[in-house]
């Protein structure tokens, strides 16, 4: 029986695209953290400087915009690719580089898509209910703003690292 590998896996017609599928986990790492980098440097201090019922306003037009297929393609498939990395890595143990892949994939799924579901999104689903102009709208902005802000740094360093890792692998 032979031995399975991520590069015999990722054979097709001959031509090994183990590669392409670590490039393409690679990129999409570093273009959601070039989206939470956004955020966290200029997009959500921008709404913090508009009066609270702005902000709210702006930000439940964004969590909104957000669910499209562009953006889910790229976030969902690049954690998807990241598990398969993960469980590649560990039939690969042997390869100098499995640990970049085993750590770089782990940090996005861990650090960015399980940060988003288990911090981001629920804090979304509390400033989608409130009514941007009442006085529980504002008092639940100046919080959300500093801990969904927090949070967001968490996963802009956690895919920006995970890019850098699986970059490792490429050269």
């Amino acid at each position: 029986m032979a031995k399975l590998t991520m590069a015999t896996f990722l054979t097709l017609n001959g031509v090994n695209l183990s590669f392409a599928f670590k490039l393409f986990t690679a990129l999409g790492c570093g273009l959601i953290a070039g989206v939470f980098f956004a955020f966290s440097t200029f997009v959500m201090k921008a709404l913090a400087q508009r009066p609270p019922a702005e902000g709210i306003a702006a930000m439940q037009a964004i969590n909104i915009t957000v669910i499209n297929p562009w953006f889910m393609t790229v976030f969902l498939g690049t954690a998807l690719a990241c598990i398969l990395l993960v469980i590649f890595s560990l039939f690969e143990w042997q390869q100098h580089n499995a640990i970049y892949l085993l750590v770089g994939s782990l940090l996005y799924v861990i650090g960015t898509f399980g940060v988003t579901i288990a911090f981001n999104v629920p804090l979304n689903h509390g400033l989608a209910i409130v009514k941007p102009d009442s006085p529980e709208g504002a008092n639940l902005w100046a919080k959300y703003l500093t801990d969904w802000t927090f949070w967001n740094h968490v996963r802009t360093i956690a895919a920006l690292a995970a890019s850098a890792l699986l970059a490792i692998v490429l050269g």
